[in-house]
């Protein structure tokens, strides 16, 4: 990976990066429609589209875990808070209705990767009072 200014790259590096955020905003429905407006080619898009980033996109680590947490006040805060202390940042939350006393949970959030552990957050995590369990479903 490398960090540099826009203005040092082919044109057709940032007119990918409009049309990724086009297609995103709901600008534009398709690939072929954000890149003819955008002025490259349907095929130039897709070249690059998964190797080019605003720097923002690009800061962080995504991650998604599930997990089964005991339907017991202040289960579901203490989850919440070991995230906080990692410093994530929560990009999505959502925890199902519990049935036999037990609540699915599925967040996905951010977090810097210098110094995260997923074994040591998932760990952490599982230790917590009231959390049945708790995987990783996804890091990128």
């Amino acid at each position: 990976m490398l960090l540099v200014n826009s203005t040092a790259l082919p044109e057709v590096f940032q007119k990918v990066i409009k049309a990724k955020r086009m297609i995103a905003s709901g600008e534009v429905k398709t690939a072929s429609e954000a890149s003819r407006v955008c002025g490259i080619s349907r095929s130039a898009y897709y070249k690059y589209k998964d190797s080019v980033f605003e720097y923002s996109d690009s800061v962080g680590k995504t991650v998604s875990l599930q997990a089964s947490l005991r339907d017991k006040a202040g289960v579901l805060s203490s989850f919440v808070q070991q995230l906080y202390s990692i410093n994530a940042n929560l990009l999505t939350v959502h925890q199902g209705l519990p049935v036999n006393g037990i609540a699915s949970f599925s967040v996905s959030f951010r977090v810097s990767p210098e110094g995260f552990s997923a074994v040591k957050m998932l760990n952490d995590l599982a230790a917590l009072d009231g959390v049945v369990s708790v995987k990783q479903i996804h890091e990128n």
